[in-house]
């Protein structure tokens, strides 16, 4: 489940883009100024960004350029009022992968972020689409997860969840985190459902794969 920032002040647009990208299976975070747009991006695990360009605090070319001089890879689409060529030809050069002038139809900017997404590659040059670890397999085009070459059905949340451990197989993963990157932010902290399912995908996936690491999170053993 990919993870979209928005940054943007507006809030009629902010909830605009919430309501739609949620529809389609996104899970969003948003940030209303400049300063929380840098701070969010570069400590939180985001798959694309929706950068407006009339940031209170930082303005959005401050933005774009200080996350391009940090060597922040993920997809930028620009997403703002200005309409002139010399704007659109400074954001795509100064390190965006899309500029989108507002009014704008949400079907068309959906299309272009599932384009940049499509558009992140593996290291060897093609989708990752099949992740590995030991003897799990978690086909992301299929859907399906094998464990020892036996198909094991899952829920849709249960397969997401699946997927983050894969995506970080070995590396200790917070309860909080597992929260936002499965379920998003509108779940309340102290709630104990990442546990509840944690339980679940042991059950399916065998007991011993998913450590419990005390006080702290889980860990997928590789």
């Amino acid at each position: 489940m990919n993870r979209i920032l928005i940054a943007e002040d507006e809030a009629f647009i902010v909830s605009f883009l919430e309501k739609g990208f949620k529809a389609h299976g996104f899970i969003t975070a948003v940030a209303r100024n400049g300063y929380e747009t840098i701070s969010m991006a570069s400590s939180e695990d985001f798959d694309l960004l929706i950068l407006d360009i009339g940031l209170p605090g930082k303005n959005g070319w401050i933005v774009l350029e200080e996350l391009r001089q940090r060597g922040e890879q993920m997809p930028i689409i620009i997403l703002t009022a200005r309409d002139g060529v010399k704007d659109k030809v400074a954001g795509l050069e100064g390190g965006a992968d899309d500029y989108v002038t507002k009014p704008f139809g949400f079907e068309e900017l959906l299309a272009r972020v599932r384009l940049r997404l499509r558009d992140k590659r593996s290291p060897n040059g093609t989708e990752e689409m099949v992740l590995k670890a030991s003897d799990i397999v978690l086909d992301l085009h299929k859907r399906q997860v094998k464990v020892s070459d036996r198909l094991i059905e899952l829920s849709a949340r249960e397969f997401t969840l699946a997927e983050v451990f894969l995506r970080h197989p070995g590396e200790l993963l917070t309860r909080e985190k597992l929260l936002d990157r499965v379920w998003g932010y509108d779940y309340d902290p102290g709630s104990n459902i990442v546990d509840v399912y944690v339980g679940y995908l042991r059950k399916k996936l065998g007991g011993d794969r998913i450590e419990t690491v005390r006080g702290q999170g889980y860990r997928l053993r590789i």
